[in-house]
């Protein structure tokens, strides 16, 4: 696997995690908080899966065998920390949903 397909298999997951995360705040403002914590639960085992193929692309890079830094690689790692941010703030909204429900 080349070093395009391996970022874009890292975009494809934890995109799939951002995905989850940004679904999760819309149920939370529903009210619907079990099916909010079902998606972060699953946007993490994505994220997850993203964390692995980039530990493979940190693996590559001290075994030389990567000499560049490639602008899709810039993307994915862009994407991964979007995604990582995205869960942290959807537990911050889903944790202020819940509090303003019970003032309600």
């Amino acid at each position: 696997m080349d070093i395009e397909e391996i970022c874009f298999e890292l975009i494809c997951h934890v995109g799939e995690a951002r995905s989850s995360f940004i679904q999760a705040i819309q149920l939370a403002k529903l009210g619907n908080f079990s099916e909010a914590r079902a998606l972060i639960k699953s946007g993490q085992q994505s994220f997850n899966r993203g964390h692995k193929v980039h530990a493979k692309l940190i693996q590559s890079e001290m075994e030389g065998m990567r000499d560049h830094l490639s602008l899709i690689l810039i993307h994915a790692e862009d994407q991964m920390m979007s995604a990582e941010t995205f869960k942290i703030l959807c537990e911050e909204f889903i944790a202020i949903y819940q509090r303003l429900e019970k003032h309600v």
